[in-house]
């Protein structure tokens, strides 16, 4: 069994060879030219952000060359949030294109980074148990039922540009200078109450985790940052402090989130569950 994803799940590539996860690359546009997401620096990036960097998802042809020589057991495809990108699509058209498609399941995670990844690594895991087709997509969207993303940003200038939240809003973050919080749940963008600064923002970030713990179950979770790793390294060590995490990591927003978030993003994701 082979699980596939993209590079927006955000996964350290260590943690998926472990997990015998593929990842499909994310692609960028700069100046007119296409960029391979896994070929350039995020200070290359960050540092051309203001020309308009343009992003896109993985061509049919790429998850189909992933696809290419999977086991007779088959794959499960799990893509960034389709309300996001077209990455979705192209996974089911890929799909269509292989000679068994009875053996390619595609689910969309309707979320995105670490929150993605986790989905993934749950995926992951049960497919290492030698459970089938059947038994690894419902793992999948079970979790994807349960898993939450909670960030915050520098600005919503970049998440407007994108259309993925009113401008006028964006604009009031801008001129309040406040740090704005959101969840991505359900491929949707929810606003949370504002901070002041970013120190705040990440103990805001870490109360909505500790106030969702659940007695007695598994906890699965992923710091995140795009430039501030040391942040997200301390985030994780206060979960830790609390609970012991069935799975944890700390992963970076890749350059495509960060064209549609801005640099300055730190971010926690979880689920709770078995």
């Amino acid at each position: 069994m082979t699980v596939i994803t993209d590079s927006a799940a955000s996964l350290p590539p260590s943690l998926a060879a472990e997990y015998g996860v593929v990842a499909v690359p994310m692609q960028l546009e700069i100046a007119e030219r296409p960029v391979d997401e896994r070929t350039i620096s995020m200070d290359e990036v960050v540092g051309r952000l203001d020309e308009g960097v343009l992003t896109s998802g993985p061509s049919p042809g790429a998850f189909v060359e992933a696809l290419d020589g999977v086991a007779d057991d088959g794959a499960v495809v799990l893509t960034v949030g389709a309300r996001l990108s077209s990455t979705y699509q192209a996974a089911c058209t890929a799909a269509r294109l292989v000679p068994d498609p009875g053996r390619v399941r595609v689910v969309d995670t309707a979320t995105a980074a670490g929150a993605e990844g986790l989905v993934v690594l749950a995926a992951a895991d049960m497919a290492r148990t030698g459970a089938g087709l059947d038994a690894v997509e419902a793992c999948a969207r079970e979790v994807v039922g349960e898993v939450r993303l909670v960030a915050a940003v520098g600005t919503l200038a970049h998440l407007a540009r994108g259309g993925r939240v009113p401008a006028i809003a964006a604009w009031a973050g801008s001129q309040l200078g406040v740090r704005v919080l959101f969840e991505f749940r359900g491929d949707h963008i929810k606003p949370l109450r504002p901070s002041l600064s970013f120190d705040r923002a990440t103990d805001l970030i870490f109360e909505h985790w500790r106030r969702s713990q659940v007695e007695g179950a598994p906890l699965h979770v992923a710091a995140l940052h795009a430039v501030r790793e040391d942040t997200a390294v301390e985030l994780l060590e206060r979960v830790r402090a609390l609970v012991k995490p069935a799975t944890s990591f700390v992963g970076t927003f890749g350059p495509v989130m960060v064209a549609h978030t801005g640099p300055d993003v730190i971010g926690l994701a979880w689920w709770w569950g078995a």
